[in-house]
């Protein structure tokens, strides 16, 4: 018999087994292509890590000695004990006559210790990131963690520098403890100084070399030139923070802003002058001598 258009009874729709239902995100679940596993960049990390070590202690005991000779001089003048032309001529006697006085002593320890351990510590944290983001092993960061991890190596070990220093060659008298408001100014006198050289020099160096002339640029790099200009250029504005932390040591806290302030612009030229001076072997010499030896070394390994 032949069925008229219009009169055909629906097709029944069969209810899914709940099994099935429940399976069949599961099954969508194993189409889809697999999550690509996270790849680490391994190859030779313990010779990375050595590296790292001898690169920051390396550059950090060849600037030392120089580094001694003026931060002493400044804490020196600062406290009255010795003008800052006779400290200098006094420590740098001893170092040419007597320079196993100056290395096996106190202050040249902490100063191999500060500067080792910043750069040990941005070396470190630059081979932390490129294993776990498979970088090659030259590769170098510039962002807010080395400038955290390096702020805080450095500020930490800066402050034990300097409280020791102030009591060695300080006003005179018993040693006594340092307030806190000079270890807040020396923090943030570092901070600067931190974020000056190792921050900066990897932004500014490419634009130095895209305006420097070229036959300059193949006997010194843009980026050589900012290691030097930027942690330099930057003592001109910490100097003062330095000093009026040094002045609240020596001379404790029943005295004038005014008369504080007359120290801070008295000694304010000078005093960054010598500042400039240790910084420029600190954190250029001692950051170009532990940059190009590092990457030397890295590119080997990888």
């Amino acid at each position: 018999m032949t069925r008229q258009p219009g009169l055909e009874s629906p097709v029944p729709k069969l209810d899914m087994d709940p099994s099935t239902k429940s399976m069949a995100p599961l099954a969508k679940a194993a189409e889809a292509p697999l999550a690509e596993p996270r790849i680490w960049n391994t190859k030779n990390l313990g010779l990375r890590l050595a590296t790292d070590f001898v690169s920051g202690a390396g550059a950090a005991s060849m600037v030392a000695p120089l580094i001694t000779v003026i931060d002493k001089a400044i804490m020196q003048n600062a406290s009255g004990q010795a003008s800052l032309k006779n400290s200098l001529k006094d420590s740098f006697k001893t170092f040419l006559l007597r320079p196993h006085n100056l290395i096996f002593s106190k202050p040249f320890a902490l100063i191999c210790m500060l500067y080792g351990g910043t750069y040990v510590t941005a070396n470190t944290l630059d081979t932390l990131t490129s294993t776990a983001k498979n970088k090659p092993a030259s590769h170098v960061t510039s962002g807010t963690a080395k400038f955290a991890a390096s702020s805080t190596a450095n500020v930490g070990l800066c402050l034990i520098k300097d409280s020791t220093f102030a009591k060695m060659f300080g006003s005179g008298g018993p040693p006594r403890p340092v307030p806190l408001p000079s270890y807040a100014l020396f923090a943030f006198r570092d901070c600067l100084t931190i974020f000056a050289s190792f921050n900066i020099p990897p932004l500014l160096g490419p634009v130095l070399s895209r305006n420097m002339n070229k036959e300059l640029e193949k006997r010194l790099s843009g980026q050589t030139v900012a290691q030097f200009v930027a942690p330099a250029g930057i003592q001109i504005l910490s100097t003062p923070m330095h000093l009026l932390g040094l002045d609240l040591y020596n001379r404790g806290g029943k005295v004038a802003w005014a008369d504080r302030w007359q120290i801070v612009k008295k000694n304010w030229a000078v005093s960054a002058v010598a500042r400039i001076c240790r910084i420029v072997p600190a954190f250029g010499v001692g950051g170009v001598v532990n940059r190009k030896f590092r990457k030397h070394v890295m590119e080997k390994l990888e």
